[in-house]
């Protein structure tokens, strides 16, 4: 039986980039080094509270109920002949050059070969390193049950992702501070196992250019591509070119299906942007449930709302252009990086807009739609309509009855009854409009149907989901962590028995700690 112990290690990234000479964790500046090792903290009384099985099998380990599972996904032993890691990077954050960054509380425990697949095991919150500037570089359980449980939702979603392996309390107590507001409180202390083929950065970049250390960045470059782009052939400046812009589009459909689902990142800073077009780092995250573009979960961010839903798209441009300014000595080329940025815009605009006519089961695309689609999008705005209910629901729409979808709306609506009856002429217009393309298409209903249950998602992990299993795991009851784990692995199929969680958001989630206020804090 495959035991996590017998996992083939192949440590590419330690032995064919740069080490920082020194090997303490004091906080420093780290230079001409693209990692320093680190060995975790050692956790008092570590427990297992749930382990993805998929995973697992993908990295070809049964043992996920043993000690040594238990003990490797927390720190407390390292594997065979590995040399654990934190990475160097830079990163601007809120728009703003904030300098060295780096893994304050991520180590790398290895790189695995599994499957015929490089995989690198990262423990979040197993303590500090030589970034952690004045941190602790733990965790708590409060996040770490939001990372698990978010990224192997978003997966399941169909959206390029980190994995989360497991998910473990340490037995340790950690101060934090949850709305940084003067009210520090002692929480559980948690780590989470994440898997990613590269946890390479945009800010990995970055902080090599900004420091003009040119050939570490070349480097880095070369094993990137190398490793995670060797297709598109040897080092080379048109090589370089070819990586930039495969990221370039990579990076516009995973924020796509961001918009798709109406996940909002709520802190995309070029440090949480992964080189593989993956979304890394989940944070103060959210999900929108009334739809509203200006809407960010991020209370450091409620000002300026810079990481707002419906700025994601021209944030991944900026933070695009900040890596190619960071690509540019070794390519050297302004026009052939602005054409590739300017193929972002075109291609977003346009893949955007088909995304939108696929959300609504159109597949002739027609010179009005592109109105239409915005109108629409303004009602929901202006109704409050849950984003997840209006949708899933539309595609039971058989254009015949606009008066009862009509009253399936208001359903889906957090709107006042006044501000609801102020726009149904509106909506009642839309969805005449609606049906007339519907029946343009032609389209058989149930294919119609099936069509759009698989683009639009009945279950997401809504704020409030995730604090209720927080709320019961901080009194030691971890039942819902494994429902809503479940619920999650199947997004888009009815589950008949889960109906309670395909409805609006309680009231009292409304101004809730953890619901619609989150923070950075661990």
């Amino acid at each position: 039986m495959p035991q996590i112990r017998d996992l083939k290690l192949n440590n590419a990234f330690t032995e064919e980039l740069p080490a920082d000479e020194q090997t303490s964790s004091n906080p420093r500046q780290v230079y001409k080094a693209m990692y320093s090792f680190v060995s975790p903290k050692t956790p008092s009384n570590p427990k297992l509270l749930i382990a993805s099985k998929e995973m697992a099998e993908t990295l070809e380990i049964e043992d996920i109920e043993s000690d040594d599972f238990l003990n490797i996904v927390t720190g407390k032993e390292s594997l065979l002949s590995s040399k654990p890691y934190a990475m160097n990077y830079g990163g601007h954050q809120f728009g703003h050059w904030a300098g060295q960054l780096g893994d304050g509380r991520a180590i790398n425990l290895a790189q695995v070969d599994s499957n015929g697949q490089n995989w690198t095991l990262q423990l979040k919150g197993s303590g500090p390193t030589a970034y952690s500037r004045s941190a602790d570089g733990l965790a708590v359980l409060r996040s770490s049950i939001r990372e698990f449980l978010c990224s192997e939702a978003m997966h399941h979603l169909g959206i390029q992702t980190t994995r989360a392996l497991s998910l473990s309390l340490t037995g340790d107590q950690v101060m934090r501070d949850v709305m940084y507001n003067g009210n520090p409180a002692f929480e559980p202390g948690a780590i989470v196992c994440r898997v990613s083929p590269s946890f390479i950065r945009f800010g990995s970049f970055e902080i090599l250019s900004a420091r003009q250390d040119i050939e570490n960045l070349k480097k880095l470059t070369d094993y990137t591509i190398k490793h995670h782009y060797a297709h598109l052939g040897e080092p080379s400046k048109e090589t370089y070119l070819a990586f930039y812009r495969t990221l370039v589009l990579k990076t516009a459909d995973m924020i796509i299906d961001w918009q798709r689902v109406g996940f909002v990142h709520g802190v995309m800073n070029t440090d949480n942007m992964s080189i593989l077009g993956q979304t890394i780092d989940y944070g103060p995250y959210g999900w929108l449930e009334n739809f509203d573009p200006e809407w960010t979960p991020n209370t450091t961010d409620r000002e300026h709302r810079r990481y707002r839903f419906g700025n994601q798209g021209s944030i991944a441009l900026w933070n695009l252009t900040q890596l190619a300014n960071a690509l540019y000595p070794l390519i050297e080329d302004v026009p052939a990086l602005e054409k590739i940025i300017e193929e972002y815009r075109q291609y977003y605009a346009k893949t955007y807009y088909k995304m939108q006519l696929e959300k609504l089961g159109l597949e002739e695309v027609q010179k009005e739609d592109e109105a239409f689609v915005k109108e629409l999008l303004g009602l929901l705005t202006s109704t409050d309509t849950d984003m997840t209910i209006f949708y899933r629901n539309l595609a039971s729409f058989d254009g015949k009855n606009p008066n009862a979808m009509l009253q399936v709306l208001r359903k889906a609506s957090y709107c006042s009854e006044e501000v609801f009856s102020e726009n149904k002429l509106k909506w009642m217009d839309c969805f005449e409009s609606y049906a007339k393309r519907l029946d343009q298409e032609g389209q058989d209903l149930a294919e119609r149907v099936a069509k759009m249950n698989q683009i639009n998602p009945k279950y997401v992990l809504r704020n409030y989901m995730a604090q209720l299993a927080i709320e019961d795991a901080e009194k030691g009851d971890y039942k819902l962590i494994h429902e809503l784990y479940e619920l999650l692995k199947n997004p888009y199929e009815e589950q008949k028995n889960q109906e309670k969680w395909f409805a609006l958001r309680p009231n009292w989630a409304l101004d809730k700690v953890g619901c619609s206020q989150l923070s950075c804090s661990s």
